[in-house]
């Protein structure tokens, strides 16, 4: 990026909603909480009437909400488990409202952060957190591109040294993505240095999702489709998986939404549990 001004763009409303929903966790859900963040509702400041929001019921969004903090809490596991092996970079895509460099100081100083977003929308995360006195630490590093160009490339420049292991998140990504963009971004990330992992999330087939769940997953689409940001992808695991495998990476791993809620949901005595509309791959070079 030259040293023009780039004019802010909010974020689009899925971001918000996701960061709204991860503070709902906090303040609608007893504890043990799975993950404790409301820097993104303070982000968003959506007004103190946030939770009137059709989107923000606790009851119809219980599922869809668990897997939210369920997917946020499962890829810091990754990225603190990968650091305690020396690995010390680490790549979030398409990084919206994600507050790790907030929360998790501690670890991100052990690492390279890169938040990887549209030039607009990060303009407008920066100015939001000096505004609420959070600093900018020399290991985060903004990484404004357009995903239609040479993103990998603007990486680089920002300091990624694709010799030597990362972790890359993409989470709540590949669904706004073709099947070709998509397979271009793990083909780059799979030619990461061995000891590189990367943890996406994929959105099953409505018919794959559990009855009660697919109205919400309607409402969704729907909703996504209205702000000009449609779905376009939908993956089986048994697709994901070969998808990945196919784009060059060493080993492959789906990590169901069972699974997660037998890491994170087991000891809980409100029966909450993720729904596998949205499931997760761990991939490793």
């Amino acid at each position: 990026m030259s040293g023009e001004a780039v004019a802010e763009t909010e974020p689009d409303h899925t971001a918000v909603r996701v960061a709204l929903w991860r503070a709902l966790h906090v303040r609608a859900d007893p504890p043990p909480h799975v993950i404790e963040d409301e820097i993104g509702l303070l982000l968003a400041d959506p007004g103190d009437d946030w939770r009137e929001r059709p989107d923000m019921d606790v009851e119809a969004t219980r599922r869809m909400r668990a897997s939210i903090v369920a997917r946020a809490r499962f890829v810091e596991d990754v990225v603190a488990e990968q650091a305690g092996r020396g690995v010390d970079q680490y790549v979030v895509l398409g990084a919206g409202l994600d507050t790790f460099a907030q929360r998790r100081p501690e670890l991100g100083a052990r690492l390279t952060v890169f938040e990887v977003e549209q030039p607009g929308t990060q303009a407008w995360k920066r100015r939001r957190l000096t505004e609420l006195g959070y600093d900018l630490p020399d290991w985060l590093r903004f990484v404004p591109v357009d995903f239609e160009g040479d993103w990998w490339g603007q990486l680089a420049v920002a300091g990624l040294d694709t010799g030597r292991p990362a972790v890359v998140a993409a989470t709540g990504v590949t669904m706004y993505l073709t099947r070709d963009a998509i397979t271009t971004m793990f083909r780059l990330v799979a030619g990461l240095a061995p000891g590189s992992t990367l943890v996406t999330t994929f959105l099953r087939p409505p018919d794959d999702v559990e009855p009660e769940q697919r109205a919400q997953l309607q409402v969704a689409q729907r909703g996504a489709r209205a702000s000009g940001t449609p779905f376009l992808s939908f993956f089986t695991p048994e697709q994901m998986l070969a998808l990945g495998r196919e784009c060059g990476f060493r080993e492959v791993r789906h990590v169901s939404a069972a699974e997660l809620a037998e890491r994170y949901f087991a000891d809980r005595g409100d029966g909450v549990e993720p729904s596998r509309g949205e499931e997760v791959m761990v991939a490793s070079t």
